[in-house]
């Protein structure tokens, strides 16, 4: 062992259960697979003091012993190992990250792909135990498909503080999204319980005895088709923006899950639900200072926007 590489210990949670240890820890980690391979090789990797084969599997809650790759220079925040993935802000108690699409906050069952938690881990910081095995540290969740800030707990006392802090909606969340048509009125507050779509199950609705859930919105520019909305959450329901427009009959740009017009989403060269988590607000579990964030949109959102401007211009 040398004094530049660092022991990591990961809990295996119940998303990759029986998976092969390689693909496990490629994606608990959003590192490559032929890394863990070769760290594998170099028996770098071990489960109960034993190292493992590549062709292992995973039990949940298993714990693997890692000795991570030796990381060139020291920068004041670490790289991730996943494109786009950036930390905006990183301090004792919390990280903040902007989180590109195609990453998912933490693992689950059927989730295949990169991970926020497993991104942020394997680049070397430190997050909170508390909460499951596959949720430590994350106090709240972005979709897959949405891109924005999300804050990320380091310690068992920021955790706690920050789950209060949602819990007694005292975070700001502000959110862009793009939606067809034009809201009218073009400012206003949608109070409508969500839960479980009564049929398909991989979707949420509108329901009567769903979660309360109010979303507040302002439209902040409007086009021939569609609208540039800002919307700030008051509850954080899984879904809660799109299903909230949705039932309202006008859905996300993108979203073809809750009823978008494929036809635009083409046109406007978007392959997912136009939604960016624009700027977050909290108190600093620690030092009570107000903390304040804002993340520009990614390239595919910037896109449909000057589509859309060059659109307006034309006519």
């Amino acid at each position: 062992m040398t004094q530049d590489r660092e022991i990591k210990l990961v809990s295996i949670p119940e998303g990759l259960h029986q998976d092969r240890v390689d693909a496990a820890l490629s994606r608990l980690l959003g590192l490559s697979r032929s890394l863990i391979v070769t760290l594998i090789e170099e028996g770098a990797i071990t489960l109960g003091g034993k190292a493992v084969s590549k062709s292992d599997r995973v039990l949940t809650g298993d714990y693997l012993e890692i000795l991570m790759p030796a990381q060139k220079g020291e920068a004041v925040l670490q790289p991730t190992p996943i494109e786009g993935l950036r930390v905006v802000y990183d301090d004792s108690d919390v990280i903040v990250i902007d989180k590109p699409v195609g990453v998912a906050a933490h693992p689950s069952p059927g989730w295949r792909g990169a991970t926020v938690i497993g991104a942020v881990v394997a680049a070397g910081y430190q997050v909170s135990t508390s909460g499951a095995a596959e949720r430590q540290g994350v106090v709240h969740r972005l979709d897959v498909g949405t891109s924005g800030l999300m804050v990320i707990a380091k310690n068992e006392k920021s955790y706690s503080d920050l789950k209060q802090q949602f819990r007694d909606r005292t975070v700001t969340k502000v959110y862009h999204a793009l939606v067809q048509g034009h809201m009218d009125p073009s400012e206003g507050t949608i109070d409508a319980p969500i839960d479980r779509h009564p049929r398909e199950d991989y979707r949420f609705a509108v329901v009567a005895d769903g979660k309360p859930s109010i979303t507040h919105y302002t439209a902040l520019e409007l086009f021939p088709a569609c609208s540039l909305l800002q919307i700030e959450l008051e509850t954080g329901r899984t879904h809660q923006i799109r299903v909230h427009f949705s039932a309202l009959r006008h859905p996300l740009v993108g979203d073809l899950t809750y009823g978008a017009d494929h036809t635009i989403s083409e046109r406007l060269e978007i392959s997912r639900p136009w939604l960016h988590a624009r700027e977050l607000k909290f108190r600093h579990p620690a030092s009570g200072q107000n903390m304040e964030f804002f993340a520009e949109y990614p390239a595919d959102l910037t896109r449909s926007l000057e589509i859309l401007a060059s659109n307006q211009q034309s006519n």
